[in-house]
């Protein structure tokens, strides 16, 4: 790669006037998202370079709800959603790491000033009569006439020791970008872990009603399967059937009865799953979610916002955006390295063999001088540095990329997957109504003795499934709709702020002690 020299003479005037950054700018990478439709194509580099314009052509489209569990109107599951907010503990952990980042970057930029240390040195020292002062002895004699001889002698220096490293070329410019480019990702990690997060609450909660509802199924088909067991047990005694009939009818029955502990084993484990996602020991929230409740259904309509806003939308996008301003950067360091580093050097001291000199003038000493370090021959290697950030920077702009890529796919299937479960429930739906009218019919058949034992048992265990499975498939749209929102990358504009970070810090530290 060239690199370009300037004279030495321009050196003084860079310093007074400023810096030069070398190495690439960055500049915000095109996702190229669709403009009106996610099924649509991508969205040309010039139509998709404003990522909100001021308005589609076909008429507004309604925004993301950025509180989107509210839209499920269940008080309990909006309480939990913010509660997981403030208490989860990944999100305490990645808003520490927005503050570690925030100090890093506060120890490069310490680079741009200079550096002032303080000394102050006292002495007390005695030359050795047989060391290099013997030679001197024979060859000098004191006012007496006798040998001379070095006696003990006290030193004191207090000093001030200033460096300023000139960052002319922007060495320094650039690694502080390159910090700030991390204070991002850590931002945006911490609002992709508060997405998921939040997401992961109203699934678990989704299903915890789900399964809720299935164990109030069973237990009630429970019931009914031992109303027919008595039923079959007294046909039996009249001898109308056989003892077969009621052995069958009796393995139902615990058939059924079986499938409540594998039911409530699911139940207390998305209890505790809340629990955990809220800070909590296991079991703390099982007085509060233990009554069963309905599966909050889904709103009739749901606003996926303009598709080509998904990118300020995504936190794991911004935050792929920042790793390649990051690793940008990074190059204008690696660029900067083949020049010379101008570094300003001072000491301004006091000297003095006595104390009571040492604050005359003339106990003052001092050294200034500027130094240049250029480098001439290193082996390759700020070559191979520049090589590699170079390559990491690409590798980088891949990832971004992907990420936007990754985005659109998750925001289709989950949109499919929820278009898709609502089509079964509805079938599933009918199922349940149908089977419940052959159960019906087939139990009041065989109560007149017209319709033998098997097909009642077939009908109530189609029925019993019919039920199971439409409940399961209820938790299943309501919890493919929270995926959508995830996909969508709404949840983190209002709940958790960036004024919030400092904050919870205070709040993480204070918990600690």
């Amino acid at each position: 790669m060239p690199v370009y020299r300037l004279p030495a003479a321009g050196l003084f005037a860079l310093a007074l006037s400023g810096c030069v950054t070398n190495g690439p700018d960055f500049a915000s990478p095109d996702p190229l998202l669709p403009v009106r439709s996610f099924s649509g194509p991508p969205a040309p580099a010039a139509a998709s370079a404003d990522l909100n314009p001021a308005g589609p052509k076909e008429g507004p489209i309604p925004p993301v709800n950025p509180r989107w569990w509210t839209t499920f109107r269940d008080p309990l599951l909006t309480s939990l959603v913010e509660k997981a907010a403030e208490a989860n503990l990944d999100v305490r952990t990645a808003t520490l790491r927005i503050a570690e980042s925030r100090f890093q970057r506060g120890v490069t930029a310490s680079a741009l000033f200079p550096t002032l240390n303080g000394d102050a040195q006292y002495t007390r020292q005695l030359y050795s009569q047989n060391g290099i002062t013997s030679l001197i002895g024979p060859l000098a004699t004191d006012v007496t006439g006798k040998p001379f001889s070095v006696p003990a002698i006290n030193v004191f220096q207090p000093s001030f020791d200033a460096s300023w490293e000139l960052d002319i070329f922007g060495h320094v410019q650039r690694q502080v970008e390159a910090s700030d480019a991390q204070i991002e990702q850590s931002e945006f990690q911490r609002r992709d872990t508060l997405v998921s997060t939040l997401a992961e609450v109203a699934q678990d909660y989704m299903q915890l009603r789900g399964v809720q509802s299935q164990i109030a199924i069973t237990t009630q088909n429970l019931k009914t399967s031992n109303d027919i067991l008595e039923l079959t047990k007294s046909r039996a005694t009249k001898g109308i059937t056989s003892n077969v009939d009621v052995e069958n009818q009796a393995a139902q029955v615990e058939s059924i009865r079986a499938q409540l502990p594998t039911l409530q084993n699911q139940e207390s484990q998305e209890i505790n799953g809340l629990s955990l996602l809220l800070d909590e020991a296991p079991g703390a929230l099982r007085a509060e979610l233990a009554a069963a409740k309905p599966v909050p259904p889904s709103p009739p309509h749901v606003p996926l916002g303009i598709p080509s806003e998904l990118a300020r939308r995504r936190p794991d996008i911004r935050r792929a955006e920042a790793q390649l301003h990051a690793a940008t950067a990074n190059v204008g360091v690696a660029v900067a390295d083949f020049y010379p580093r101008v570094t300003l050097n001072g000491t301004v001291g006091l000297n003095s063999l006595t104390f009571s000199n040492l604050w005359k003038g003339s106990s003052l000493q001092y050294t200034f001088g500027p130094s240049v370090q250029l480098p001439i021959f290193d082996g390759g290697r700020l070559k191979g540095t520049l090589q590699l950030n170079e390559a990491q920077q690409q590798e980088a702009a891949i990832n971004y990329h992907k990420t936007v890529l990754s985005a659109w796919h998750d925001v289709v299937n989950a949109l499919y997957a929820y278009q898709k479960e609502q089509e079964r429930r509805i079938r599933l739906k009918a199922e349940v109504e149908h089977s419940k009218q052959a159960f019906e019919l087939s139990r009041v058949r065989y109560s007149d003795g017209v319709q033998d034992f098997i097909t009642t048992l077939n009908a109530e265990n189609t029925y019993l499934q019919a039920q199971l499975l439409y409940a399961q498939s209820t938790a299943n749209v309501s919890a493919s709709l929270v995926a959508l929102y995830k996909a969508l990358g709404g949840g983190w504009e209002e709940v958790f702020p960036d004024t919030a970070a400092p904050a919870l810090v205070a709040q993480t530290s204070a918990g600690q002690k």
